[in-house]
């Protein structure tokens, strides 16, 4: 079975050219072509010996995807993707446009296992996780498509990134290495519902990425209803390993907070959330809920949702209303890859 090349991050792939007999310097050629350039085939790399990338199209392939559909936001310029891979399989992207450059949010599995209820990635059922190659990607497809080149990296698209813990920490490796894409980890934020052991697994690591948190909820009584793995980790199991990340890796967490409609938007519910990130380095990311025809949830009024986000500030809690792109092209993931599985 034929592995993923561009999968490996160079010191394996450094491991492999040698061990086939190449010379060294042969490892860093094919890293290049793998992910400065994107290349989709052995036969481009030019630069490379016909004989080594026939030997190298016997033992690997080269992960790659193609635009299925493309939405493009007449509002914001958001540009949304329907991606299919070699198996045929969808994923979901996202490009958004800032003035610091061009950000990219992209899917780590086929569909999701989490099962939160109001997000439309898991109602298609998890099917697989994505290889490091595979994830990368989905940046070089939307690169080639629109011209431009990636600045930041979001993974917050369809899947949980920490639930593929060692595929995105090779992505994380390639995307942030210099012969490749070259992305600060600064610039990088890896989501997550609340895999806790995962958590202080990557703080081990000392990236220096922003981690976000999906939190949606100030008590246990709410969150259990909203998001199932909290019934594994609950609220303060989460937060102790929050405060623990901070601490190990002086990064602040960004808590994303998505406002529901009689559900977790109250007055009560702020001042809870308030007092349980009290003292924490962090970030509060309030979320105007996208609806899912699935589901029953509607978006908080206007003036519940600045209501909250006053009482947070009066709190000392950093908060913000984050600004909603691609409304016009159903760019909350899972939406799209939902339409089109049925």
């Amino acid at each position: 079975m034929k592995t993923d090349i561009k999968s490996l991050t160079y010191s394996a792939l450094a491991d492999e050219i040698c061990a086939a007999g190449e010379p060294a310097y042969r490892a860093k050629q094919i890293y290049e072509w793998l992910h400065k350039f994107g290349a989709d085939s052995f036969m481009q790399m030019t630069n490379v010996p016909k004989k080594t990338a026939v030997l190298l199209g016997e033992k690997f392939y080269i992960s790659s995807c193609a635009v299925q559909k493309k939405l493009c936001s007449k509002k914001d310029g958001t540009v949304k993707y329907l991606m299919r891979l070699c198996d045929g399989e969808c994923i979901e992207a996202a490009v958004m446009t800032y003035k610091y450059g061009h950000t990219i949010c992209v899917s780590t599995q086929v569909g999701c296992k989490m099962g939160c209820a109001f997000c439309a990635s898991t109602i298609a059922g998890f099917k697989r996780n994505l290889t490091a190659g595979e994830i990368e990607s989905e940046i070089h497809c939307a690169e080639a498509d629109l011209g431009i080149r990636i600045s930041n990296i979001v993974l917050m698209g369809i899947g949980e990134g920490l639930d593929n813990y060692q595929n995105v920490l090779d992505f994380l490796k390639n995307a942030n290495n210099e012969l490749g894409l070259g992305v600060s980890m600064r610039g990088i934020t890896l989501s997550s519902c609340g895999l806790v052991p995962q958590i202080y697994k990557l703080a081990a690591e000392n990236l220096q990425l922003t981690l976000a948190i999906s939190l949606h909820a100030p008590n246990d009584e709410i969150r259990n209803t909203l998001m199932p793995v909290n019934k594994k980790w609950n609220i303060d199991s989460l937060l102790a390993a929050c405060r623990s990340y901070c601490n190990s890796t002086k990064r602040r967490i960004t808590f994303e907070y998505t406002l529901i409609d009689g559900v977790n938007d109250s007055e009560e519910c702020a001042l809870q959330l308030a007092n349980r990130l009290k003292n924490m380095l962090c970030h509060v990311n309030l979320i105007p809920l996208n609806g899912v025809s699935e589901r029953d949830y509607k978006r908080s009024n206007n003036k519940n949702v600045n209501k909250f986000l006053e009482i947070l500030k009066q709190n000392s809690i950093s908060a913000t209303i984050r600004r909603t792109l691609g409304g016009d092209i159903n760019a909350s993931c899972g939406q799209l890859r939902r339409n089109e599985m049925g």
